[in-house]
């Protein structure tokens, strides 16, 4: 039995004797090898042009710039810059010559007392023990059910202790908490993120929040950024039901989320509200650069958003 070929086809061979030829208008009769033939220089005609303008199109994206590492490049210089018109080390330093032993105060001058600092070390502590016990672990489970995507930046799920001491402080001063109340409140002192691809992220996303649901975790919040112009991601807040212990999860791509870290030290230097307008209309036009580079993956932006409590969280 021979095997079928595109160009065979609907077309019959001239080697069949009963199919008769039918005369032309100039009286010759071209019968079925002259169709036959044209038809496969039609096809092939056909089949070299597509070939050519394949290859053409992979020669083009071979040659093109990768735009992302481009602007991931042009970030690093310019943050290198901004250090040289701002240096680090020049900036006002928070005198703590007088503190009395335990207490604590941030760089942008915040000032907690020996026994509210060490309230707030104390619950730190507990945040730990709930991350490893009931966290931690039921996030790893998530994770192991799609093997397209993962944590990004697992090491990092602790939020570092002075800007937890720095969220406590503002709650504090402008709401009037206790530290107990406060800390509680504070929606991002353990976070995930996790990174898809492009292609499948809007419905990985969908999949992992209803993962996080049947894990018994409650949604709080969930605000979309990706029509954002200095941030482009998801982020989520959640409460373990079992301790009633807040959490952040972000959902990202690997260019949103590399743009992230890239103005991340931007984030915190405009979040401390001690640029002058020139430093900070700087911060933010270095953040529109690098957030206008990151696609949005289709359907992204559609992705529907949830009562959103805090702001400042990132």
């Amino acid at each position: 039995m021979g095997i079928d070929r595109p160009d065979d086809a609907d077309v019959r061979s001239e080697k069949s004797g009963d199919h008769p030829s039918a005369p032309g208008n100039d009286g010759q009769q071209p019968g079925i090898a002259h169709v036959e033939t044209r038809y496969r220089e039609e096809y092939y005609s056909a089949r070299t042009q597509v070939a050519q303008e394949e290859r053409t199109q992979n020669r083009q994206q071979a040659t093109q710039p990768d735009t992302w590492t481009e602007t991931a490049n042009l970030a690093r210089w310019m943050w290198d810059e901004y250090h040289r018109r701002w240096p680090p080390e020049e900036r006002p330093q928070a005198d703590r010559s007088a503190d009395p032993p335990g207490s604590w105060r941030s760089d942008s001058n915040r000032y907690l007392d020996s026994s509210t600092n060490a309230q707030i070390e104390a619950e730190c502590a507990r945040i730990v023990e709930r991350e490893q016990q009931k966290i931690s672990p039921a996030m790893r489970d998530i994770e192991s059910q799609d093997p397209d995507r993962h944590l990004a930046g697992f090491r990092h799920r602790l939020k570092e202790g002075d800007r937890i001491k720095e969220k406590v402080y503002g709650m504090i001063q402008e709401s009037g908490f206790s530290a107990d109340e406060a800390i509680s409140r504070v929606p991002d002192v353990i976070r995930y993120t996790f990174q898809y691809d492009e292609a499948e992220y809007t419905q990985s996303v969908r999949a992992d929040i209803a993962r996080m649901r049947e894990q018994g975790f409650e949604l709080d919040a969930l605000k979309n950024s990706w029509s954002n112009d200095q941030y482009k991601g998801i982020n989520s807040q959640w409460t373990e039901s079992g301790t009633s212990q807040r959490f952040e999860v972000q959902f990202h791509t690997r260019i949103s989320f590399e743009a992230k870290q890239l103005t991340h030290g931007s984030y915190e230097r405009l979040r401390a509200g001690q640029p002058d307008r020139f430093e900070q209309m700087v911060l933010e036009a270095f953040q529109k650069k690098v957030s206008a580079e990151v696609p949005t993956p289709p359907g992204a932006a559609d992705i529907a958003e949830f009562p959103w409590r805090d702001e400042d969280a990132r």
